[in-house]
């Protein structure tokens, strides 16, 4: 942490992806003093490390974040750059303070005062939005140190394209949207198998016709009706976060076309090669771990999780004054982690922060530092 004296900032965002840069928004619109911490080099990284091909199942219309329509035709289906690029581009219009390259290793509080830390620095703060979202962990089963080391193992966090990949089959573990996409990819060069429960199919496929007229109601109920105040909204809540959500691009039929077989779930190893519940051992040469994410805060020293380890809270608040989280699955709505459906979230907590009153710390004493004012740019208006 070194030897710096702490930065009071009266509002500290963790995380620069579409929810602390929606959360950003509106306190600088409620002309909040505020700083966002990243710890990629550039806004955006999280989806230019996505795998090559990979788009968005929601058109363009629907992805823009609070005060800037996402810069495409409306009904294009942005790629994971064309993502990358317009956050970048979001922090910079709205000339929101956003600090790169600090990883944040502990929060937590000293009497009256949250304390951010990062490896070289120390933040001290009446108010910590936690916006790193529920996606920071890959899942992998523990089985899969026991495979052969002569079988190529990715995450799906670590695939980027098909020349990654030995010549031989690949086994894709885990059939919901990701393993379902990556498969189809790969069966133009490798013989695949994809293993994993279907978790069924949305009513249309993105970009289509029938896809431009059923989205518009539908986007509304996800993101105004099913809510986790509402029973219907609770309900398909808890569907949701225990199984996924249901293909959006990629159907069963388009993979059977494609020659990609179908499995049951992967449950082991045996003699270094993986294991089906059939019983079937496959003689593999790459496996694409398609098993999801955990979320990761342990670097959370506060009392605001359940028993399970799952944040808790209403809204995004807990009952840790000054702790918020946004950009968790399902949050408050359907939307919630989306680009897109951020906002709303965005708005509610940045009202809160602003109901909670500016501190009563002087804010020009300079044994404090200067707090971080972010800039708003009228440009939000149009």
């Amino acid at each position: 942490m070194g030897g710096r004296d702490p930065e009071w900032i009266e509002t500290v965002v963790v995380g620069g992806g579409q929810a602390g840069l929606a959360v950003g928004h509106h306190l600088a619109r409620r002309q909040q003093p505020f700083v966002i911490l990243d710890a990629n080099d550039r806004i955006g990284d999280p989806w230019r490390n996505r795998w090559d091909s990979l788009q968005l199942f929601t058109p363009a219309r629907l992805n823009g974040l609070p005060g800037w329509p996402f810069p495409a035709s409306g009904w294009t289906l942005p790629g994971k750059d064309d993502v990358a690029d317009y956050l970048e581009a979001y922090a910079t219009r709205f000339e929101l303070p956003v600090r790169t390259g600090v990883r944040v290793e502990r929060l937590g509080r000293a009497a009256d005062r949250l304390v951010v830390t990062s490896r070289e620095r120390r933040f001290e703060a009446d108010n910590v939005v936690v916006a790193t979202g529920g996606f920071q962990s890959a899942r992998v089963p523990a089985f899969a140190g026991e495979l052969s080391p002569s079988i190529v193992q990715l995450h799906s966090s670590q695939y980027r394209r098909p020349s990654q990949l030995k010549p031989g089959d690949v086994l894709i573990v885990g059939a919901a949207n990701s393993g379902a996409d990556i498969s189809l990819e790969l069966s133009r060069s490798h013989r695949t198998f994809l293993s994993g429960r279907h978790p069924g199919s949305e009513p249309a496929r993105p970009g289509s016709a029938w896809d431009r007229i059923v989205t518009p109601p539908l986007w509304f109920v996800a993101s105004r009706a099913l809510t986790a105040h509402t029973r219907p909204g609770r309900k398909i809540r808890s569907t949701v976060l225990s199984r996924g959500h249901p293909l959006a691009r990629v159907k069963p039929k388009d993979l059977h076309a494609a020659g990609v077989q179908r499995l049951p779930r992967t449950v082991g190893v045996r003699d270094g090669l993986p294991v089906v519940e059939d019983g079937r051992t496959l003689a593999v040469a790459n496996v694409i771990w398609c098993t999801g994410f955990r979320p990761d805060f342990g670097w959370i020293d506060l009392p605001v999780f359940d028993e399970s380890g799952q944040p808790e809270h209403d809204r995004g608040v807990t009952a840790e004054p000054g702790v918020y989280f946004v950009g968790l699955p399902f949050l408050f709505t359907l939307t919630s982690s989306l680009v897109g459906g951020v906002g709303r979230d965005a708005e509610y907590i940045a009202r809160h922060i602003s109901g909670r009153g500016r501190s009563s710390r002087d804010f020009n004493d300079p044994t404090r530092g200067k707090p971080a004012i972010s800039g708003f740019s009228r440009r939000s208006d149009h």
